[in-house]
């Protein structure tokens, strides 16, 4: 299975070979986390932090493309200085870019552990609960980041919560990227689904998110609602936990296991994703590529996709509108993750470099506007006030969706990229595909979190 992921889910811009100059890109394709500390530190990790040199802070991210180059220029912002930001002086800066995927976690844990880690990395939020309770990263001061400008109060409380592990913050986070709708304004229009102000008017319940879906064929005359599920590892599963968050209802696996989850509530939702895609009003049978090129080419009046496809939506030309995912049940809820900044753990830090590790963190989260022009929702509350955010269309019509995110359960097998996810899918791509009931599929769910439980934690 193959899964576009908010990593690198912008094309690359024409101008990414001028700037790789400043910067390192490491690729590297192992994978498998068993294999995590038997393989003992790779020679070809970043250069210590000690060894980069007094002044220099070592940097690792996972983003490629046009997310890249949005962090290059955030990484040119604070490197020059900026006299709007507390500790205003700038940085040098070695960034080291690794692929996506299980190699890049893999790798920060083997740093971490070998004692060649990085100053700063990049790490989805979901990925947490594998790293902070192994102690493969290490706790930010609260005080050191207070007197940078950036406090606990900065952050949506849903986002906040999940940067903590046994209530010490390990994490720090950039943003919050959503699972939302985008829709063809027009179709919107001629569909009766949007409000006085343009923007699209609550749903309220599962019959009508149906009736909309029914609206916006008869107005594009083809499809209502697109979703690319068809040999995808994650898109089935933000679809489900959005919804099942709706029901009010608790996704928990405690460690050993049994799983603790809501029979009844999984099944009435997943009852609900049959109804929606039924292959008639909506396609049931797309992968992730054909509901974004059908949506794109006027084939469909909403499209149910993370909200880092907003760049490629927006260079086809349509009339664009975005919304978080619609409220259908008996909470808001939106099923989102992270990207996030942790210290890699370090065995003996010098105190001088942590300090600059925390300034540099507070400096991106200042320049994170900046971000906001890939979709993604800047999670420092700030730049979120301020008018330039506001005026970013169609981006400040889904900033809401961060107070009612909802991400992976926070177990180390879960989260961005894992096999949790595809396990997850799996059966209910079954189920919408017309071959296995939602019973079934909801038992088969529970399953497969079953027999996750019972593996050992490999870096515990």
């Amino acid at each position: 299975m193959s899964s576009r992921l908010p990593a690198h889910g912008v094309p690359a811009a024409s101008g990414l070979g001028r700037r790789l100059s400043r910067r390192r890109l490491l690729r590297h394709t192992m994978t498998g986390a068993g294999a995590l500390l038997a393989a003992g530190p790779l020679a070809g990790c970043a250069v210590p932090a000690a060894a980069s040199g007094a002044s220099t802070l070592s940097v690792w991210d996972l983003f490629q493309g046009g997310d890249g180059m949005l962090m290059d220029d955030m990484i040119d912002a604070v490197s020059k200085g900026s006299k709007g930001s507390k500790g205003s002086e700038g940085f040098d800066i070695d960034r080291t870019i690794l692929d996506w995927g299980p190699s890049y976690y893999t790798k920060l844990a083997m740093s971490a552990a070998g004692g060649r880690a990085s100053d700063v990395a990049a790490m989805h939020l979901s990925r947490l609960a594998g790293y902070a309770p192994g102690g493969l990263v290490d706790a930010f001061d609260l005080d050191l980041l207070a007197e940078f400008g950036v406090t606990r109060k900065d952050f949506a409380p849903a986002v906040w919560e999940r940067t903590q592990h046994d209530g010490t913050v390990y994490a720090i986070p950039l943003d919050v990227h959503p699972f939302i709708v985008f829709y063809d304004q027009e179709a919107a229009e001629s569909a009766g689904l949007l409000d006085s102000s343009g923007e699209l008017a609550p749903m309220g319940s599962p019959e009508a998110l149906l009736d909309a879906g029914k609206a916006l064929a008869e107005a594009t005359g083809q499809a209502g609602i697109l979703f690319g599920h068809v040999t995808d590892t994650a898109q089935n599963w933000r679809l489900f936990a959005g919804l099942y968050a709706q029901t009010g209802a608790e996704f928990t696996l405690p460690d050993g296991g049994p799983p603790e989850i809501d029979v009844d509530a999984a099944v009435r939702v997943v009852t609900f994703m049959q109804q929606l895609f039924d292959g008639r009003t909506n396609p049931n049978n797309l992968d992730y590529y054909g509901s974004v090129a059908g949506f794109t080419g006027g084939r469909g009046g909403m499209a149910m996709l993370g909200e880092w496809e907003l760049p490629t939506l927006k260079e086809s030309g349509i009339p664009l509108g975005a919304a978080p995912f619609p409220q259908v049940f008996d909470k808001p809820a939106v099923y989102t993750d992270s990207h996030s900044f942790v210290l890699p753990h370090q065995k003996d830090p010098d105190p001088a470099r942590r300090r600059e590790a925390h300034r540099y963190v507070a400096a991106i989260l200042e320049q994170s506007l900046t971000w906001a022009g890939a979709g993604h929702i800047p999670a420092y509350r700030p730049v979120l006030a301020e008018p330039a955010y506001a005026a970013l269309k169609p981006q400040s019509s889904y900033a809401d969706a961060a107070k009612v995110a909802v991400l992976d359960p926070p177990n180390w097998f879960a989260g961005a990229g894992s096999n949790f996810q595809n396990r997850m899918c799996q059966p209910l791509q079954s189920a919408l595909l017309g071959n296995t009931s939602a019973e079934k599929a909801v038992r088969q769910m529970v399953r497969e979190a079953d027999a996750l439980l019972r593996q050992p934690n490999p870096v515990a």
